[in-house]
């Protein structure tokens, strides 16, 4: 009878990382969470986190020689990664092929993360802009901030663009306005149904978005400081909010799983100004 080797470490498949990141989360029949290349008793070897596996995050993870892509996004530019669609395009064809080709398993990442307590992506923005005391109420969808004395939008926006790393975001409203309680929403929450009761139930006088439509919640705020309420938008963009809580993720799994590299892959800014 062969022994068992108890010194050897464990073979970490593909489930055992899934099975780690859903653990206690109750995903909605319609989830697109899912194993999109790749099987789940796949080793994994390494593994690459990202928001959005863009080309470049592929290529780096296959450089890492990772064997598993945990993002947050779709790689097939689409929200439910159908493909049926994209068959005859040379773009989708060649990713296809460089993530079927290297044997990597690629786990979209994204319901889950958003059922963490707190949200997890709401959760690293707050880390990286270190508002961590600043939150005064938390829900699904959006944090409010308080901070103890009012600060000036002008002054809020500094701290987003050196705290993230970022050249610009878009504002509506006066940058001169005074704030002392905001909502910040992630990703694509800043769309009127959700920013405009904030306004009135929340006492809020700044809104902090990722994206949203331009014909909500702008002209909501266009309307509110024509009509001299002191009310401003900051739109920082989908992939700036998010971006961190997969930052903070990565840290997570390196912790949880000590024996295997877990890498953050950042990807620049799709859009550049001119």
């Amino acid at each position: 009878m062969e022994l068992t080797d108890l010194t050897k470490p464990k073979e970490l498949k593909v489930q055992d990382i899934v099975h780690h990141l859903s653990h206690g989360i109750e995903l909605p029949d319609n989830t697109v969470d899912q194993l999109i290349t790749g099987s789940m008793d796949q080793t994994v070897t390494g593994i690459v986190v990202s928001f959005m596996p863009t080309q470049q995050v592929i290529e780096q993870a296959v450089q890492l020689g990772a064997s598993m892509i945990i993002a947050h996004e779709s790689p097939f530019y689409n929200h439910h990664s159908t493909t049926d669609w994209l068959k005859n395009d040379s773009v989708y064809t060649y990713k296809r092929n460089l993530i079927d080709q290297s044997g990597i398993a690629l786990f979209r990442c994204h319901d889950i993360i958003h059922r963490f307590e707190p949200d997890g992506i709401t959760d690293g923005l707050i880390q990286d802009l270190a508002w961590d005391t600043y939150v005064s109420h938390q829900t699904a969808e959006f944090d409010i901030i308080t901070f103890p004395e009012g600060v000036t939008v002008r002054s809020i926006t500094q701290q987003l663009k050196e705290r993230l790393g970022m050249e610009y975001v878009r504002i509506a409203g006066d940058t001169e306005t005074l704030c002392r309680r905001a909502a910040i929403l992630v990703g694509f929450r800043g769309n009127g149904h959700t920013t405009i009761p904030l306004v009135q139930n929340e006492q809020v006088d700044l809104i902090i978005a990722g994206e949203g439509f331009e014909w909500e919640t702008p002209e909501y705020i266009r309307d509110a400081v024509q009509q001299g309420k002191s009310k401003a938008l900051i739109m920082i963009g989908h992939a700036e909010s998010e971006a961190p809580g997969m930052k903070l993720l990565t840290h997570k799994l390196a912790e949880s799983f000590p024996q295997i590299q877990v890498t953050y892959v950042k990807e620049q800014p799709v859009f550049k100004i001119f």
